[in-house]
């Protein structure tokens, strides 16, 4: 208990004096919705199976999962990878989506750029500057309006009625079906988000050291089943929490589970980049804790920079860690209530100290 004290006590100050990082909110599971009433007043990273926003962003929107949609309003830029993503409220700055396919529906307004590269992309309404889209199959429907210049390679439909007021230029160097370009994150918060995972990831190797190691052991030993692991309880646990919530009695505990159940899965995101780094440093016969945390920190640093494949490993990463760190959890809690059921009760014991013969 005085370990897992200091712990918590040392994540707290850390996110107290890293305001970078504390201004930007985090949410996973297997639904992410911010509601229609709802308004987040920082930046948001969303990661789960659906991300929807409903309601209100005041910052920056950076998302990934099956399929993103923007209903609501975003005031800053959004960043979204996904199967597919759909504009169909309000961006007030950038647009960047990589995915299968892009709508920006009828309706929907981006006060900023658009940056496209998907398998199709449909642009029903407005862009208020540049589009860059790259993409096998291209379509501006009767309401597309793009204020500045289009820049696309793909196969293009131009519906009557759209209008495009800047040039409009083919570039095959946009890999159709690709991403054309990518937003790098902002160079504050990634140096932010490094030393962050250094610091907690070097807290829990210095005080768990036996939990990093089983953890390790764990996901490189069958990553499969701990990926799927991770995945089934991301997704069981918020569902879980929401039924549980139901009932005003369970308000307190899901909100308490919540907030356990967040703190777990960020643990999982460190352990998971110190799993990456122990499976690279493996392949050049080298075993180093410390080492392997700073070399899987660092790749998912520089992951963050490739939209496509990046997310998606970090996405395995996450699943890997999280799910290697719920198993080890698991297995400590089955040893120890093993241990107390083996233990001699106080009734079985007779008053010289030894247990009663039969």
């Amino acid at each position: 208990m005085r370990r897992i004290a200091t712990v918590l006590v040392v994540l707290i100050v850390v996110l107290s004096v890293l305001p970078g990082v504390a201004a930007a909110a985090t949410r996973t599971g297997g639904t992410v919705v911010v509601g229609a009433d709802e308004t987040v007043d920082e930046d948001l990273e969303a990661f789960g199976g659906t991300v929807v926003v409903r309601g209100t962003v005041n910052g920056d929107l950076q998302a990934f999962g099956g399929s993103v949609v923007v209903e609501g309003t975003v005031t800053g830029d959004v960043e979204a990878t996904a199967g597919s993503v759909q504009i169909l409220g309000a961006v007030g700055g950038d647009l960047t989506a990589a995915g299968g396919a892009v709508d920006v529906g009828d309706g929907a307004q981006i006060d900023g750029t658009l940056e496209a590269g998907a398998g199709s992309v449909a642009v029903a309404g407005t862009v208020l500057g540049d589009a860059r889209i790259g993409a096998d199959s291209i379509r501006l429907g009767e309401g597309a309006q793009i204020g500045g210049d289009l820049v696309y390679d793909g196969d293009l439909a131009r519906a009557d009625g759209a209008v495009v007021d800047g040039a409009v230029t083919r570039d095959e160097g946009l890999n159709a079906g690709g991403q054309t370009d990518f937003a790098i994150p902002g160079a504050v918060f990634t140096v932010y988000g490094v030393f962050v995972a250094l610091l907690v990831g070097a807290l829990l190797l210095l005080v768990f050291p036996g939990t990093a190691a089983a953890v390790a052991d764990r996901a490189t030993g069958d990553p499969l089943r701990t990926g799927g692991l991770g995945l089934l309880t991301a997704v069981a646990v918020p569902v879980v929490l929401a039924v549980v919530a139901i009932t005003i009695v369970g308000i307190p505990l899901a909100l308490a589970g919540g907030l356990a159940f967040g703190l777990l899965v960020w643990l999982g995101t460190i352990y998971g980049r110190f799993v990456l780094g122990t499976w690279l440093l493996s392949l050049a016969d080298a075993e180093n804790r410390w080492a392997a945390l700073l070399v899987g920190v660092l790749a998912v640093a520089i992951l963050r920079l490739v939209p496509v494949v990046g997310a998606l490993t970090r996405l395995a990463v996450f699943l890997l860690g999280f799910g290697a760190l719920v198993a080890v959890l698991v297995d400590g809690y089955r040893d120890r209530r093993d241990r107390r059921e083996r233990a001699p009760r106080a009734s079985d014991v007779d008053d010289t100290g030894a247990e009663p013969a039969d």
